[in-house]
């Protein structure tokens, strides 16, 4: 099975840049004008999983709340340290996450829509 998850965004610009140089993902693939559409797919290159973000004339319409939430696992120290680093040097604030476990188990930011992302220590080998 593969995985896509798929977002609208009035950012799309700033979504690409936040989840490539401070999540360091890859840019996948990417569209224009399809449909009226636009947009990119990124993750990572090998895995059967992708996010896909869409802008278009359409102003987005989100409805989340604090526990909509996208979570990264690293599993090498040196990729989570490449993050922490980049959302120091970024100055990206961290927030407190609803959920406790989250506080003892990852760093949690927003991207630029705001949706929640943790990035968790969990899975470091």
């Amino acid at each position: 099975m593969e995985f896509r998850s798929a977002r609208h965004t009035d950012n799309l610009k700033l979504i690409e840049e936040f989840y490539t140089k401070i999540i360091g993902l890859k840019v996948l693939f990417s569209f224009e004008n399809h449909n009226d559409y636009s947009g990119v797919f990124i993750g990572k290159p090998g895995y059967n999983w992708h996010l896909e973000f869409t802008t278009s004339n359409h102003k987005a319409e989100h409805q989340f709340d604090v526990e909509d939430i996208l979570v990264f696992y690293p599993t090498e120290k040196a990729e989570y340290d490449k993050i922490v680093e980049q959302i120091e040097e970024h100055n990206i604030e961290k927030i407190k996450s609803k959920n406790p476990y989250w506080n003892g188990n990852g760093i949690m930011i927003q991207d630029p829509d705001g949706f929640g992302v943790i990035v968790s220590h969990l899975k470091i080998k």
